[in-house]
C-alpha cells in the first residue's frame, strides 16, 4: 500500500514538470499559476526571469460569501483578472500545475477570459 502512494505521488511529479517545462513567465506576459486544496484555491501571477510573485488571490478573500467551490474559482478568476489589469497586464501564461483542465481550474480559465484577459 505504502509503495503504492509513493508511484501516485511520483506520477503527479511528473505531471506537474512535464507542464512547468513547457511554460514560463515573464514580465509582460506573466505566468497564472493555479494551486488548489481541500480548503481553498490559491491564483499568482508569476515573473519567472525575476522568481517574483506580481499579483495573488486566496479564496480567503471571499470567506464571509456561501459559495461552492466552482463558484468560488469562478470569483476568484475575476479577483486576480482584476488585481492584473490594475497592474496593466492583459496576457497570461496559463500554469494548470498537476490538475486537470475541468472544474475549479477550467472555471478560474473561464473567469479570467472572461474579464479579457488573453492566454
Amino acid at each position: 500500500m505504502l509503495n503504492q502512494v509513493k508511484k501516485s505521488k511520483d506520477r503527479v511529479i511528473r505531471r506537474k514538470k512535464r507542464v512547468r517545462a513547457k511554460i514560463k513567465g515573464t514580465a509582460n506576459r506573466p505566468r497564472l499559476s493555479v494551486f488548489r486544496s481541500n480548503r481553498g484555491l490559491y491564483l499568482q501571477l508569476i515573473d519567472d526571469s525575476n522568481g517574483t510573485s506580481i499579483v495573488s488571490a486566496h479564496a480567503r478573500e471571499l470567506k464571509d460569501q456561501k459559495l461552492n467551490k466552482t463558484e468560488l474559482a469562478t470569483a476568484l478568476g475575476a479577483i486576480i483578472a482584476e488585481k492584473a489589469l490594475a497592474k496593466d497586464i492583459k496576457e497570461l501564461v496559463f500554469d494548470r500545475n498537476a490538475y486537470r483542465y475541468h472544474g475549479r481550474v477550467k472555471a478560474v480559465a473561464d473567469s479570467v477570459r472572461e474579464k479579457g484577459l488573453v492566454f
